[in-house]
C-alpha cells in the first residue's frame, strides 16, 4: 500500500546515504524536472569538501568544454563543480550527458538524479539506488513501472570490482508504495517485445528478396514477433494430427483401406445437409416474410394490408420495417408483416417516376404484381439439395467393396465423423491465425500497389518501389509520394529542412510556438495534399493513417538550418535542448536517406544532403 510520507529533501536524503557509506548513488526520480530541481537543491544545500575532488571536476570540466563549447554556460555547471551531483535524463544535450557519465565513471561524483530510462541506456558505476516511486511520467499521464524497469533500475547498484554487494533503498515520498516494490522486484520480467513490424519498407525490401507473398508470409510467421501466433498455431496442429491418428486407427479397425480425407469429405457433406434443413422455411408464414424481405427493395410499389387497397411506394428498408410513401404523398411506416401483394416493376425515387409508379399499378394491377411462392415450392429446390447430398453421401464409399465391407466402411466412417469434424476446425482456425499474421501486410500491399510500387497481382515490386524500399525513414510512403510529386526538388535547404522535420518529429511534441514563413507554409499545405491522399488509401484499406505532421518542429528546423545560434534557438524555442537535439538529430537522418537516392530523385538528393548538412551542426551530431 502507498504510504502517503512527505518527500525526504535531497540534500537530507544524502547526506543519511553518506553517513550509512552508501554513496554514490543514483536517484530515480519521475520526471526530468524533478531531477534538474533535485540537484540545484542539493547542490545549494551542501558543498563537497574534498577540494581534490572539486579540483578534478573543474580541470575535467575545462577540457571537455575545448571539445565541446555547446555545453559552456550550461546552468548546471556550478552544481556539478561546487556540489558533486547533477540531473541526467533525456532533456540535456548529448555532451553534457556524456560529462556526466565520464565524473561519475571517475568516482567525482556523488549523485545523479535520474529519470527511469537511465537504467536500460547508461552504465553508471553506484554503490546505492534509491527508488522514490513506483511510477513514471509518460505523455499520456502517469502509469506504473514495469517488473523490467524497476529490475534495470535496481541492477544498477553496485560497482564491480569495488563493491561486494549493492543496495536499493526505498525513499519517502507521497507515492512510494514498498509492497509493490517488493512484488516487483521477484516477478518474472517482462516477455521480450520483438520489433518486426508489417511496415511498407519491410514488405517492399522482403518481398523484392523472396520474390513472392507466400515466402514474405513465411518469414513473418517464423517471426519473433509472432512467436504466440506460432505457438497457437502448433496447438492446433496437434489437436488436428490426434484426431487424424483416431481416425485411420478406427477405420483400420473396420477394415477399411480408405484415405482419412473420406471422412473429412462426409462431414463436410454431413455438415452442409444440417446448414440446408436448418434454412428451409417451415411454415407458410416464416415462407412468406423470407419472400418479402428479399423483394421489397426502394422503388417499389407494394399494398397496404391484405386487401392491398392502399398503396405506398418503399423508399428505404429500416430493419424489419419499411419507410414509404402513400399516393396523397404522405409518408409512412410499415412493418414487413403488414404488407400485401409486391408489384414488380422498380421505379425511379423522383417525382415523376412516383406518379408515373402509382398510375401504372392501379392500371395495371393483376398484370405487375408478383406471385407469392407456396411453401411446397420455396421448399423443393433446398429438398432436391439435400437430396443430391444424401446420394453423395450413399456413394462415399467405393464401390468395389462387397455389401459387408460397404457397410463396415459406412458404420466406420459415421463413427468418426467427430474427428473429422475437429480436423476441418483446426485446419480453419490455422488458416484464421495466420490470416492475422499476413493481414497488415496485405493491407499495405495494397496500398502500396495503388500507388504504384508493387504490382500486387505479379507479387513484384516495382522500380519506384525498390527506391522507396531504400528510403529508412519513419514515413516512407509520404515521404515518397513527395519526393515523387517533386516536393523536395522545388525547394531551397530552410524549406526542405523544414518540411522533413513536420515529418520525422513526435506528433504531439511541442517544440515552441516560432513564425513559419509563407514558402514553408506552401510546402507544408502540398504536402498535406500528399498526405491526404495517402490517408484516404489506407483509410479504404482499414488501415490506421500516418500521424499528423508536427508545424512546431518544421518551423523550429528551419530556423536552425538558416544558422540561428543553439542558445537563440533554445531560448526562442523554450524547448529542452535534449529534445531539440533528438528532433533535429532525425531530421538531419532522414534527410541523409533522400540524399541517397542520388539515381532515382537526383535533384532532391543534392537538396537534402545540403540540408542535412546545415542541420547536423553542433550541437547536433
Amino acid at each position: 500500500m502507498k504510504l502517503k510520507m512527505p518527500e525526504m529533501p535531497p540534500a537530507q536524503l544524502l547526506a543519511a546515504l553518506g553517513s550509512y557509506n552508501l554513496l554514490p548513488a543514483i536517484v530515480f526520480l519521475p520526471t526530468r524536472r524533478r531531477c534538474d530541481e533535485a540537484a540545484s537543491e542539493t547542490a545549494l544545500a551542501r558543498r563537497d569538501q574534498n577540494v581534490e575532488r572539486r579540483e578534478a571536476r573543474r580541470t575535467i570540466m575545462r577540457a571537455f568544454l575545448q571539445e565541446h563549447p555547446e555545453v559552456r554556460g550550461h546552468r548546471h555547471m556550478d552544481t556539478i563543480i561546487k556540489g558533486g551531483v547533477a540531473a541526467h535524463h533525456a532533456g540535456h544535450i548529448p555532451a553534457w550527458k556524456l560529462v556526466i557519465e565520464r565524473l561519475m565513471s571517475d568516482g567525482l561524483l556523488d549523485a545523479i538524479f535520474a529519470t527511469a530510462t537511465v537504467a536500460a541506456g547508461v552504465d553508471f558505476p553506484a554503490r546505492t539506488v534509491v527508488i522514490s516511486n513506483v511510477d513514471a511520467r509518460t505523455g499520456q499521464g502517469w502509469r506504473q513501472l514495469s517488473a523490467s524497469e524497476l529490475q534495470q533500475m535496481t541492477g544498477r547498484a553496485g560497482r564491480r570490482g569495488r563493491d561486494n554487494v549493492g543496495f536499493v533503498v526505498a525513499a519517502p515520498g507521497l507515492h512510494q508504495d514498498p509492497e509493490r516494490i517488493a512484488h516487483l522486484l521477484t516477478a518474472q520480467p517482462n516477455p521480450l517485445q520483438s520489433q518486426f513490424r508489417a511496415t511498407y519498407s519491410t514488405l517492399l525490401n522482403l518481398l523484392d528478396a523472396y520474390e513472392s507473398f507466400a515466402q514474405v508470409r513465411e518469414i513473418a510467421e517464423r517471426s519473433f514477433a509472432h512467436r504466440e501466433l506460432a505457438r497457437r498455431i502448433s496447438r492446433q496442429e496437434r489437436e488436428r494430427d490426434e484426431a487424424e491418428r483416431r481416425i485411420r486407427e478406427k477405420l483400420d479397425e473396420a477394415g477399411c483401406n480408405l484415405p482419412t480425407s473420406v471422412a473429412r469429405g462426409l462431414e463436410r457433406l454431413a455438415s452442409a445437409r444440417q446448414r440446408l434443413l436448418e434454412t428451409l422455411p417451415q411454415t407458410r408464414a416464416e415462407m412468406l416474410f423470407r419472400w418479402l424481405d428479399e423483394v421489397i427493395v426502394p422503388g417499389r410499389v407494394v399494398g397496404i394490408g391484405r386487401n392491398s387497397r392502399r398503396l405506398m411506394i418503399v423508399m428505404r428498408r429500416r430493419g424489419g420495417s419499411i419507410v414509404g410513401m402513400r399516393e396523397d404523398g404522405r409518408g409512412v411506416n410499415l412493418a414487413l408483416e403488414r404488407v400485401g401483394r409486391v408489384y414488380a416493376p422498380l421505379y425511379p425515387l423522383t417525382e415523376e417516376g412516383i406518379e408515373r409508379a402509382f398510375a401504372e399499378v392501379r392500371s395495371k394491377a393483376s398484370e405487375l404484381a408478383l406471385d407469392e411462392p407456396k411453401l411446397s415450392e420455396a421448399r423443393a429446390g433446398e429438398d432436391d439439395a439435400v437430396n443430391v447430398i444424401n446420394d453423395m453421401i450413399e456413394r462415399i464409399a467405393p464401390g468395389n467393396l462387397s455389401e459387408d465391407e460397404r457397410n463396415a466402411c459406412a458404420e466406420a466412417l459415421w463413427s468418426v465423423l467427430e474427428d473429422a469434424e475437429t480436423v476441418e476446425r483446426s485446419e480453419r482456425r490455422i488458416e484464421s491465425i495466420r490470416a492475422e499474421v499476413w493481414e497488415p501486410f496485405e493491407r499495405r500491399a495494397r496500398v502500396l500497389a495503388a500507388f504504384g510500387y508493387l504490382d500486387f497481382a505479379a507479387e513484384r515490386v516495382t522500380e519506384r518501389g525498390r527506391w522507396l524500399a531504400d528510403l529508412h525513414v519513419d514515413r516512407p510512403l509520404l515521404v515518397g509520394e513527395a519526393l515523387d510529386k517533386g516536393l523536395f526538388a522545388s525547394l531551397d535547404v530552410v524549406r526542405a529542412a523544414g518540411l522533413m522535420a513536420a515529418l520525422a518529429a513526435d506528433e504531439d511534441r511541442d517544440y515552441g510556438e516560432l513564425a513559419l514563413d509563407d514558402a514553408l507554409v506552401n510546402a507544408l499545405a502540398r504536402f498535406e495534399e500528399v498526405a491526404y491522399k495517402v490517408s484516404t488509401e489506407e483509410w479504404k484499406q482499414g488501415l490506421e493513417p500516418a500521424p499528423e505532421i508536427n508545424f512546431s518542429a518544421a518551423a523550429t528546423a528551419a530556423r536552425w538550418a538558416a544558422g540561428c545560434e543553439w542558445a537563440e534557438l533554445v531560448q526562442e524555442t523554450r524547448a529542452e535542448e535534449g529534445d531539440l537535439v533528438r528532433m533535429l538529430s532525425r531530421t538531419g537522418e532522414s534527410l541523409l536517406q533522400v540524399a541517397g537516392l542520388r539515381r532515382a530523385q537526383l535533384s532532391a538528393a543534392r537538396i537534402a544532403a545540403q540540408a542535412a548538412e546545415a542541420i547536423l551542426r553542433e550541437p547536433v551530431r
